[in-house]
């Protein structure tokens, strides 16, 4: 199984539980060079993987609004980045 593969298998809260995780073992410092390299690069892939699932519900939000006559409409809310 690829890596991109094994990420879509995570939802997006479990790919922000096991990136949290990351960070604080990093942070605490005491792993070797060759697993903190390893962890950062898996850290940057859900990173990058969190990043694209908060994009795509981005997109999918709207708001709903009454107009004139009671004419319900629904319209894409744009978010601040």
């Amino acid at each position: 199984m690829t890596k991109a593969a094994e990420l879509e298998k995570l939802s997006f809260e479990e790919a922000l539980s096991e990136l949290e995780k990351i960070v604080r073992a990093l942070e605490g410092g005491s792993s070797d060079l060759q697993t903190s390299i390893n962890s950062y690069e898996r850290g940057m892939a859900l990173k990058k993987y969190c990043d694209a699932k908060l994009k795509e519900a981005q997109t999918r939000i709207e708001k709903i609004t009454v107009g004139e006559g009671g004419k319900v409409t629904t319209e894409a809310i744009r978010l601040s980045e």
